[in-house]
Order: structure tokens, then C-alpha cells, then sequence
């Protein structure tokens, strides 16, 4: 599987951001997608994730009711709309891939990542 991020930049604290993380390769359209985010300093945190059918989401309590993941009908790209941004919301974003949506948090259990996409958000 071959990931893809895009979509990063700046924006003022309460802005909007939409990433977009495009699959590719045999089994892209099974496997559940994460997003996860790393500030500098700081150890690598997740964010979100969908399920391969996309009917199963999770959030970081830290951006509940701000964040959005979903997926397209086709199953290949994932989206996070990222509302009401704060700056402590500025981090590389990364999006990686699983066989499923188990240990969906855990950043060691994903087997492939995208480049990463870089967010800054200023106050």
C-alpha cells in the first residue's frame, strides 16, 4: 500500500484545513486508515481512524467535535476536515495503514505511512 498525504498549511487559530490521503497499490481500499500527528519534541500521537468500510471511526479526545475522518465510496482516500484549529493543533501529519481497525491507535501496529503534511496554526 502507497500513501499519499496532502492538504497541510497555515491558518489562523479557528480556521479550517482539509488533509486528503490518497491509497494505492492491491489492497488499499481493505485496509483501515489513521491519521496520526507529531509536533516537534514530541512522540508521534493519533488523531483518527476509519475502518476499511469506513463504518467505523475513532477520534483523540483532543479533537473531538472539531476533526472529521471519513472515506470515499471507492475506499482509497481518506479526508480529516479539521475545524475551530488551535495553534496546539500544529504537528506533521501522517497518514498509515492497517490491515484492519484493531490497535487502531498504536502507530507501531501500522504497516505503512505517508510522508506527512505539515499544519501550523497560528494564534
Amino acid at each position: 500500500v502507497q500513501l499519499q498525504a496532502s492538504g497541510g498549511g497555515l491558518v489562523q487559530a479557528g480556521g479550517s484545513l482539509r488533509l486528503s490521503c490518497a491509497a494505492s497499490g492491491r489492497t488499499s481500499s481493505t485496509y483501515a486508515l489513521g491519521w496520526f500527528r507529531q509536533a516537534p519534541g514530541k512522540e508521534r500521537e493519533f488523531v483518527a481512524a476509519i475502518s476499511g468500510s469506513g463504518a467505523i471511526t475513532y477520534s483523540a479526545d483532543s479533537v473531538k467535535g472539531r476533526f472529521t475522518i471519513s472515506r470515499d465510496n471507492a475506499k482509497t482516500t481518506m479526508t480529516l476536515q479539521m475545524n475551530s484549529l488551535k495553534p496546539e493543533d500544529t504537528a506533521v501529519y501522517f497518514c498509515a495503514a492497517r490491515p484492519n481497525i484493531n490497535y487502531y491507535g498504536q502507530p507501531k501496529k501500522y504497516d505503512y505511512w505517508g510522508q506527512g503534511t505539515q499544519v501550523t496554526v497560528s494564534s
